[in-house]
């Protein structure tokens, strides 16, 4: 079976056998109808994927990774927070009449700052760093900026990439505050190994491991029958998902730089009812 699918499945029976129901108290997410929306959850999930083994994607489920990649781009590349540069309608939900989604996400990357190497944004400060000095041990992006929670749409769930170079592997820690383990963890982790294999190859670098931390691990109390579901499915091999190898830009890079092939997975014959 692909090791993502591995990894889920593990996490999914965690939760469900020894995770704590949030049901005694009141909750911010609301389902279409306006029932709240519960979740039982464990703290503090760690989890590891090698890339240089295989590319993490899940196949209990079809994940849509071309999509993933869009929004990927949107925040780390085009720095954006209007969802008009987005292809998707995944953050339809949280912008304003203007089509802005506020303070958030893609707006904190493009905020520059005057770091000691100069003034640029905390992308451009990453890229600079692993080129010139890739034995620094203070590569840090953070979106979770206080001063400006107010005035975003969603505050950051995926809100921190830590990078470090090892000889010449580069390996990478993502702190996530919460996810939701049926609608988010797949598309979470393929987007940022991608994330890891873009800036690994426009720095001359190989793209090791990248580690994925999640404070607030939860299964909504709908999505509990449909992960008891994927629980009883046999997973498939990972496919394989190369990189356009010409590409030495990270701005160059399009959802056509990566190729996936033989990707085989499940799908489900139900749509799948978000809480917002």
């Amino acid at each position: 079976m692909s090791y993502a699918d591995e990894v889920f499945l593990r996490n999914c029976r965690d939760i469900l056998d020894h995770g704590v129901w949030d049901t005694d108290r009141p909750v911010r997410p609301r389902w279409e109808d306006g029932t709240p929306a519960h979740t039982v959850k464990c703290f503090g999930v760690v989890n590891r994927y090698d890339l240089r083994r295989e590319f993490p994607i899940l196949t209990l489920r079809r994940q849509y990774f071309k999509s993933a990649l869009d929004e990927l781009l949107w925040i780390w590349q085009k720095k954006s927070n209007r969802i008009a540069d987005l292809n998707s309608h995944v953050w339809d939900a949280w912008a304003d009449e203007t089509g802005s989604i506020g303070k958030a996400y893609g707006y904190q990357l493009g905020v520059e700052y005057d770091f000691p190497e100069g003034r640029m944004d905390q992308v451009d400060w990453i890229l600079k760093t692993l080129r010139e000095n890739p034995a620094s041990r203070r590569m840090v992006t953070s979106i979770f900026n206080h001063h400006d929670l107010k005035d975003m749409g969603l505050q950051p769930c995926a809100w921190s990439m830590t990078f470090n170079v090892s000889g010449r592997t580069l390996n990478g820690i993502l702190n996530q505050r919460s996810q939701d383990m049926l609608t988010a963890n797949g598309w979470n982790v393929m987007q940022y190994a991608a994330l890891l294999m873009m800036l690994a190859q426009v720095s001359g670098l190989e793209a090791g491991e990248l580690v994925h931390v999640i404070a607030d691990c939860h299964i909504y109390d709908r999505h509990v029958p449909l992960v008891e579901e994927l629980l009883r499915r046999e997973p498939f091999p990972a496919p394989t998902v190369t990189l356009d190898s010409a590409v030495t830009d990270f701005y160059a890079f399009t959802k056509s730089s990566f190729t996936v092939e033989n990707y085989r997975c499940h799908e489900f014959d139900h749509a799948i009812e978000v809480a917002v």
